[in-house]
């Protein structure tokens, strides 16, 4: 188990954990949550053991495997999926030993190494590996993409892969939902909820949470406080505490005050002096409750729109995508919908299926590539861009991004620019004093969010366009933006994988798939249904394809008893025009069906052979396993890891083959 006794940790001059103790149980799931900066990442620091105790003691099982999703840009051209199977600490560390062991010629390591890798599970790590991508939401036809080739989200979440890839007894994650859209975040709780480890996850989406936790660790003015539940159990139960702290603290204060003014009225005369000094003693040793400390929830609103004009917008036949070299690549096509005042419709769909891109092409940052879009009589578009810096500059701060905004809307504003003002107005989304002045590239994801939203708020818009909005935003911060939606008079159009936050605000769905764009009809319930079931498809069919392509080419094709042949044969066709006859035809067919005999038949036989060979591999090798788990001379233990050895050089050797013949059948048929 993990323990803190007394455990204090400082980040320079400031403390984060005070005192602070607490038990985890092997196998328990714990959410860690608070707000930001209040020292989640510098526990999990402490717990990776990065950073170390200024005080108390920390202890951890030393035997325990940990994993966690490194957080730098991984820089190679490695394939992806060779790249995440690397994750197996396990069997790089057992390869190694079986080529150290082979060097030497030591056969009683041979044999033990071999029996450790089918331990480890050698046999299917690759499909394990490409599983993990999979889900993750890469396409089949990526698994062996450069990881270079992939954009910054995707990287990270191989990382993420990898991490899930290494056998752990202690799984950390911070924000692992973070470069995820919905149906790779569904499949990531389905996934989570069957890890057997211990593991610890900071996140700030809170269905995420009840879904794989079971166990919250709250950190709040440095201290520690562990509540045995999900985080919506959480809530409940801290606010249960709050209220009975309140009430204690309330009465303990009338009780001092009636000793205080005992004491105060008795002190000075002496029949009362003894009692008085009692009471002076009593308040000395009385344990104070400390009062409620409740901080000051970050709120704000979106001001009323000037006018609303209904549609807002109406597109017809259009189509979305972008332009490379000339060439335009669409993405949807044959987009028809109208847009009406007060609609509050949330974008569902699979990452890559063009939910941004239809955003950033209403948003009028991508041109449309066909069709039209037009836009109601005083539009006035707010747009969240999934990557802030898309909206940000880097090396300008707060007030010089206001002062910008105010000279490009000018007068038509409506809003007071002074410098002062805009000072004032930053202050209201906690960009108060020397935050004014800092740049924009230093600071961290929630504030530049912040930023962006404070930005939309002042230019007071009709439509409301938000792509992926609460990736660094707090759960204080999520549920002010969740209030200010709701309130807002406008249209909202939000892309978003926090389920909280489209639960709350959108009355309706459009599904973005398969190059349409169509009303989805159910709740994100059923949607949810949809993507397991759609993810639980997908990876069955990448791991059965090319087997099921072989059985259907193989069942189709006629017994014949021809020479080998693998080139294609002319067939003699009739010139365009002419008539055949019934009889002619039979015949065509007949020759048809023949010359694909006579390349099927040579194929098969040596396919079903190879296939009996890898059966009777399987079986020797079960056996020799089974052996070497019994008490056996070295000499023998030596032997059986050298066959052991030939049957998997033998195997790789099979399925390449296999894989060339089923290539050759597929092009036959």
């Amino acid at each position: 188990m993990i323990n803190l006794k007394n455990v204090t940790l400082r980040r320079g001059t400031k403390v984060l954990l005070d005192q602070a103790s607490v038990t985890l149980n092997p196998g328990e799931k714990v959410g860690l949550v608070g707000r930001n900066g209040a020292g989640k990442s510098t526990l999990f620091a402490l717990f990776n053991g990065t950073l170390h105790e200024d005080g108390g003691d920390f202890d951890m099982p030393k035997a325990w495997r940990m994993a966690q999703v490194a957080q730098n840009m991984p820089e190679t051209d490695q394939p992806a999926a060779d790249f995440v199977l690397e994750g197996d600490t396990r069997l790089a560390e057992l390869r190694q030993r079986l080529v150290a062991a082979e060097e030497s010629g030591d056969g009683m390591e041979m044999a033990h190494v071999y029996t450790d890798l089918a331990d480890a599970g050698d046999h299917d790590a690759l499909p394990r590996a490409e599983a993990l991508i999979l889900g993750l939401g890469f396409r089949v036809d990526e698994l062996n993409n450069p990881v270079n080739s992939f954009s910054g989200g995707w990287r990270m979440r191989l990382q993420l892969a990898r991490a899930l890839m290494c056998p752990s007894d202690i799984l950390i994650l911070d924000e692992p939902t973070n470069h995820l859209d919905l149906d790779a975040l569904v499949w990531l709780e389905a996934w989570l909820q069957r890890y057997a480890g211990t593991m610890i996850v900071i996140s700030h989406d809170r269905e995420f949470l009840d879904a794989v936790t079971n166990v919250t660790l709250h950190i709040d003015h440095a201290k520690l406080t562990r509540y045995g539940s999900n985080y919506s159990g959480f809530e409940i139960l801290r606010a249960q505490q709050m209220e009975l702290q309140q009430a204690s603290f309330a009465k303990q204060q009338d009780k001092i005050a009636h000793l205080q003014k005992f004491i105060n009225r008795f002190k000075a005369q002496a029949s009362k002096a003894k009692q008085a000094q009692s009471r002076v003693k009593a308040l000395e040793r009385m344990e104070k409750v400390a009062p409620l400390l409740a901080d000051a929830e970050f709120t704000f609103g979106f001001k009323e729109p000037n006018n609303l004009p209904n549609p807002m917008l109406a597109i017809s036949e259009a189509s979305f995508g972008y332009t490379v070299e000339g060439d335009t690549k669409p993405i949807l096509q044959g987009v028809s919908k109208s847009v009406l005042a007060g609609q509050r419709i949330g974008i569902l769909g699979a990452n890559g299926q063009g939910k941004s891109t239809l955003v950033k092409t209403i948003a009028r940052t991508m041109p449309l590539l066909a069709g039209t879009l037009t836009e109601g009589k005083g539009l006035n578009i707010g747009y969240f861009a999934q990557q802030e810096l898309d909206v940000l500059h880097p090396n300008d701060n707060p007030l010089e991004h206001m002062i910008r905004l105010a000279k490009e809307l000018g007068p038509n504003s409506g809003e007071p620019s002074r410098e002062q003002d805009l000072r004032n107005y930053l202050g209201t989304f906690n960009f108060s004093g020397d935050m004014v002045k800092q740049a924009v590239g230093s600071m961290s994801g929630g504030e530049k969010a912040r930023l962006v939203l404070a930005m939309i708020v002042w230019q007071r818009p009709n439509l409301l366009l938000l792509d992926e909005p609460t990736n660094h935003l707090d759960l204080a911060t999520r549920e002010a933006l969740s209030m200010a939606l709701n309130e807002f008079e406008g249209t909202v159009m939000l892309v978003s994988h926090d389920r909280a936050l489209l639960r709350a605000v959108c009355d309706e769905f459009w599904m973005v798939g398969r190059g349409k764009v169509e009303p989805f009809d159910g709740d994100l319930d059923d949607y949810q249904r949809y993507l397991l079931e759609e993810s639980k498809r997908l990876r069955e069919v990448a791991k059965n394809a090319a087997r099921e392509v072989v059985r259907e080419a193989v069942a189709e094709a006629p017994a014949a008893t021809v020479a080998p042949a693998v080139v294609q044969q002319p067939v003699a066709t009739e010139a365009p025009g002419s008539a055949v006859s019934s009889g002619e035809q039979r015949k065509l067919d007949a020759q048809r069906r023949q010359q694909l005999a006579a390349q099927t038949r040579p194929l098969k036989k040596e396919l079903e052979q190879n296939e009996q060979r890898m059966a009777a591999i399987d079986q020797e090798k079960a056996t020799l396993e089974a052996l070497l788990a019994t008490p056996i001379a070295p000499a023998e233990i030596a032997d059986a890891g050298r066959r052991l050895k030939a049957l998997a050089d033998e195997v790789a050797t099979l399925e390449e083959r296999w894989l060339a013949l089923t290539a050759q059948l597929e092009a036959v048929a």
